[in-house]
């Protein structure tokens, strides 16, 4: 396929990278970053979009992503379909896939789980919002660039779910470096304290895989000085479109509020700013000293 990648920071370059090495023909577009390995540059995102027959955004934000629909929705082919990676809130998705659909194009809304790491690897799980008929003409680009790819409903379901998923992470890694915190103050070993709740009904993600005590489980961020694999902000950026989607749909969400006004502190007003996320751990353990 002819594609045309917008948006080649962490994310997007590895992604289009992987999906050049698949042999695919990739014109890239970044106001910054420089082009990843196989991918030819293009001088506009509107170069990059007009002769492909799928356009992938990965963007900041929803504001930005409204934008760049506004300069590349009229350049792409009719029956091309655009693909937002990106993570935004759920009525910016809606609106990108209802001006793409009235220009006669084909959109959906495709968030990733996974960080860098996956990435690189190709191993993101992808959440994919609009149409069977334009998912289907994505599919096989999703699974180069993933392990796991998921319809879930219409336009702004993969939006959605990836706000769920992440509100459970958040909280779930708060959880989780809490108790290591409260475990060093009970003179428990972390390793031990790992080994235990690892395989037991304390498990999670963010305990067995994402480990925020350094030296303790899989190789994580926290054996890197907290170099973001998931920055702090980035977490904080999801945990606030979970709780603006919460307030439009009245649902409470006391856990995932709590969890965004934490990182909302340690993002702005402590030392978290530029690191993993799971810097929560130090931030915990140097409390109530």
């Amino acid at each position: 396929m002819k594609i045309g990648f917008i948006g080649l920071g962490n994310m997007g370059a590895p992604m289009a990278a992987n999906l050049a090495k698949a042999g695919h023909q990739v014109t890239g577009f970044d106001t910054a970053a420089p082009m990843p390995p196989g991918v030819t540059a293009a001088d506009s995102a509107e170069c990059a979009a007009e002769s492909a027959d799928v356009v992938i955004t990965m963007l900041p934000n929803g504001q930005i992503l409204r934008a760049v629909a506004d300069s590349i929705i009229p350049a792409m082919q009719a029956g091309a379909v655009l693909c937002d990676c990106s993570t935004v809130d759920v009525d910016s998705a809606k609106l990108v896939a209802e001006q793409a659909r009235t220009a006669g194009l084909g959109a959906v809304d495709a968030p990733v789980s996974g960080g860098i790491g996956g990435a690189q690897n190709g191993t993101l799980t992808f959440m994919v919002g609009g149409d069977v008929s334009d998912f289907a003409k994505v599919e096989a680009l999703l699974e180069i660039m993933g392990q796991k790819t998921v319809h879930c409903g219409d336009s702004g379901a993969g939006q959605s779910a990836k706000i769920c998923n992440n509100m459970i992470l958040g909280v779930t890694m708060i959880a989780t470096c809490e108790a290591f915190a409260l475990a060093d103050k009970l003179g428990l070993d972390r390793q031990k304290m790992f080994d235990v709740v690892s395989t037991s009904s304390g498990s999670s993600w963010s305990m067995n895989t994402y480990c925020p005590a350094p030296g303790v489980g899989p190789s994580s961020p926290a054996d890197n000085d907290y170099r973001p694999g998931f920055a702090a902000e980035l977490m904080l950026k999801d945990l606030n479109l979970s709780q603006q989607a919460a307030e439009f749909a009245h649902a409470d969400t006391p856990m995932g509020r709590m969890a965004q006004q934490l990182y909302q502190r340690f993002v702005e007003d402590e030392d978290g700013r530029g690191r993993d996320f799971s810097a929560m751990l130090p931030r915990f353990t140097s409390k109530g000293r």
